[in-house]
């Protein structure tokens, strides 16, 4: 089944502005729409492939709320 994890930018920023805050992380598919702060994307074996995270407290040195970590071979197209 075709999976698609959007970020809700409008979420970030309403979450800006509130103390109890949403997660900005969907998770679509035909049947559902799953809200998270965190994914990990998994292969065929269960293992984790890289992490979708939003961590408006903690972000990174270049003010990015959201990012992917993986440590595994990546393609650049």
């Amino acid at each position: 089944m075709k999976k698609i994890i959007h970020i809700n930018q409008h979420k970030i920023r309403s979450n800006n502005k509130k103390e109890n805050r949403e997660p900005v992380i969907t998770c679509k598919t035909y049947k559902s729409n799953d809200y998270a702060n965190e994914v990990d994307v998994l292969d065929k074996n269960g293992n984790v492939v890289c992490t979708v995270v939003y961590r408006p407290d903690n972000p990174l040195s270049c003010g990015a709320k959201v990012w992917i970590e993986t440590y595994n071979e990546i393609n650049i197209r």
